[in-house]
């Protein structure tokens, strides 16, 4: 006779916040921002979404917890080195992070930091530009300036296709014939997609020619000045 008993089932790994906004983010970057739900998480998670409120508060709680775990990727700014290799290192990090969560840009945007990684975050940067020679309003400028091109370009990005047979498709579709024509500038410009887009090779040139308008920003104001 057997008397050996029959294994014990897996216990089921505990619910926590980090793994709700983990499966949030999994649930946005396979649906985008607006299939994320309570039950699609609870789904994602296999349970049930009544219990992801022992964790979250709400889906507010959930955007604001999801835009500050997908920052917490961003490589943190470092002073002491030179400001322009280290604001270039981390626009070329942060927009890398963007790139996987297409849906972060316009939820960032529309949700305000009080605390935690995002604020580590630009105020980390700003010392980086303040000990780089930026005056307080020179820095503040700055920032603003990196902000709006990081996550311009990656809003814009992420509404382009990315097959190249559709680019090329697309490109060929507006700028022939009567349009070609009337627009021949935009046009000549449009046909870069008929020969292959490298979105990340057109962010890293934006971004040199933002640093360089940032460095004339930096020697216009002495450190001291407001």
């Amino acid at each position: 006779m057997n008397t050996r008993t029959a294994p014990k089932a897996r216990a089921r790994r505990p619910l926590s916040r980090k793994r709700v906004l983990r499966a949030a983010i999994e649930v946005a970057d396979d649906g985008g921002i607006q299939a994320l739900t309570m039950r699609r998480v609870g789904q994602r998670l296999r349970v049930e979404a009544m219990s992801l409120y022992n964790h979250v508060a709400n889906k507010d709680d959930i955007l604001d917890g999801i835009v500050d775990l997908v920052v917490s990727e961003f490589e943190m700014p470092t002073p002491g080195g030179d400001w322009r290799s280290e604001v270039r290192r981390c626009a070329i990090a942060a927009h890398a992070v963007l790139r996987r969560h297409p849906w972060m840009p316009a939820l960032a945007e529309s949700r305000v930091p009080t605390d935690g990684p995002r604020m580590a975050y630009y105020d980390a940067l700003m010392r980086v530009l303040r000990e780089g020679g930026f005056s307080v309003r020179a820095a503040y400028r700055a920032g603003i300036t990196l902000d709006s091109y990081l996550y311009g370009f990656a809003l814009q990005e992420a509404s382009w296709p990315t097959d190249a047979g559709e680019l090329a498709e697309n490109a060929e579709a507006y700028f022939t014939g009567p349009v070609a024509e009337r627009y021949p500038y935009i046009t000549a410009a449009g046909r870069l997609a008929l020969d292959g887009i490298d979105l990340q090779a057109d962010f890293e040139a934006g971004l040199e020619a933002v640093l360089d308008g940032l460095e004339r920003l930096r020697e216009e104001a002495p450190t001291g000045a407001t």
